[in-house]
């Protein structure tokens, strides 16, 4: 199974998604992708992303963008899966910290919720401080990530296959003409 995971207040609904979703399923291959919408709260998705992994009777290799990427992250490490990563939110745990308090809304499905302290000590719970096995990881990053900073992530997957490109922007621009890497790692 491929398991692509979303990132903060996004969905299935995201470009990634589906652009990785219609890319399989015009060449056959859409069984074998998964996306779910994930609960806004840390502990109920890493539950959801457990329970699939959990479940699928095939091995599961990750993608996941943003704060996707530091969940996706937390669970290559802790069932020694492979990741892509799309633009990962590194230390987002730290990064989010900051939104305690905030209202927060989903870009797709419109719902509302308050990022509280117990989003944040759930996020900190599963931060990983260091890769184990670089080899397990893809890194895919665009220098003109508006969100986040590039160069964390290339320094934190140091070691790891790394794909940088000049530009673009925080959703990956070029995510489509990666596809065939991404199924290639």
């Amino acid at each position: 199974m491929l398991l692509y995971i979303h990132g903060f207040n996004s969905s299935s609904r995201s470009g990634k998604a589906q652009e990785l979703g219609d890319w399989l399923n015009q060449r056959g291959l859409g069984e074998a992708y998964c996306c779910p919408d994930l609960p806004h709260h840390p502990e109920a998705a890493i539950g959801m992303l457990e329970a699939l992994i959990a479940a699928s009777p095939a091995p599961v290799k990750l993608i996941g963008s943003s704060l996707g990427g530091f969940y996706a992250t937390w669970l290559a490490e802790r069932h020694g899966l492979k990741a892509i990563l799309v633009n990962p939110c590194i230390a987002c745990h730290e990064k989010l910290a900051g939104k305690v308090g905030e209202a927060q809304r989903n870009w797709h499905s419109g719902e509302e919720y308050m990022f509280s302290a117990a989003h944040a000590a759930a996020l900190n719970d599963i931060a990983v401080a260091a890769i184990s096995r670089p080899e397990r990881y893809l890194l895919l990053a665009e220098t003109g990530d508006d969100v986040l900073d590039y160069r964390e992530a290339v320094s934190y997957f140091a070691g790891a296959e790394q794909v940088v490109l000049p530009g673009g922007d925080h959703g990956f621009t070029r995510f489509i003409d990666y596809i065939p890497a991404i199924l290639a790692f």
